[in-house]
C-alpha cells in the first residue's frame, strides 16, 4: 500500500492550518467516494467563518478517512464554524450509512490494506503477532497541517499507543 498521501495536500496552507480527520468504518466505495467530492465542494463552498470564507480544503484519504483543514493564518475558524463542520461530517455518516465518531477503532495498515482493530483488542493483537512495533498505525489525534504531515501515519512503537504496550518500550 502506497502511503505516500503529502502530495494531495495544498501547500498554500499554513503548516499551522488546523486539520480534523474523521476515520469510516468502513471503505466507501467509487460511486460514494466521488459522491463526497461534491459535497467537500458544497460544504467548502458555504463554510464561513462571522460571513467571511475560511480558506479551507476537504478530501478523502486511503478511501476511509475524511480530512478537513482551515488555514487560520488570516482568519480563526470560530466555534459556531467548528460546529457547522461537525454536522457537515454527521449528515456523511447518516447519507453513506457509516460511522465516523468511533474513537475505540484505531486503523493499521495491516497486509497492504487499511484495516480497523478494537482499541480493547490491541493487547491481544500485539500478543498474537497480528501487529507489532513497526506497523504503520493511523494517529487521527494529528490536529495541524504539520502534525498531519509528518506524524498521521508512523509506525506504532512511536505513537501515543506505545504505552499501551509495555513490551515496546
Amino acid at each position: 500500500m502506497d502511503t505516500d498521501f503529502q502530495q494531495h495536500i495544498p501547500q498554500n496552507f499554513s503548516d499551522n492550518s488546523r486539520v480534523w480527520i474523521y476515520q469510516s468504518n468502513r471503505l466507501f466505495s467509487l460511486r460514494e467516494a466521488l459522491q463526497l467530492e461534491k459535497f467537500f465542494e458544497e460544504f467548502l463552498s458555504q463554510w464561513n467563518t462571522h460571513g467571511k470564507p475560511n480558506k479551507a480544503y476537504a478530501n478523502l484519504f486511503f478511501g476511509q478517512f475524511i480530512v478537513i483543514m482551515a488555514d487560520e493564518s488570516s482568519q480563526k475558524v470560530s466555534g459556531c464554524s467548528t460546529d457547522s463542520s461537525v454536522r457537515f461530517v454527521k449528515e456523511i455518516e447518516k447519507q453513506f450509512s457509516v460511522n465516523l465518531f468511533d474513537r475505540q477503532s484505531l486503523a493499521f495498515v495491516i497486509k497492504d490494506k487499511v484495516q480497523l482493530l478494537p482499541i480493547s483488542q490491541l493487547n491481544y493483537a500485539f500478543e498474537n503477532n497480528f501487529i507489532n512495533g513497526d506497523t504503520l498505525y493511523f494517529n487521527n489525534l494529528a490536529d495541524t497541517k504539520k502534525d498531519w504531515v509528518e506524524n498521521w501515519i508512523i509506525p506504532l512503537k512511536e505513537s501515543w499507543l506505545a504505552k499501551r504496550l509495555p513490551q515496546i518500550i
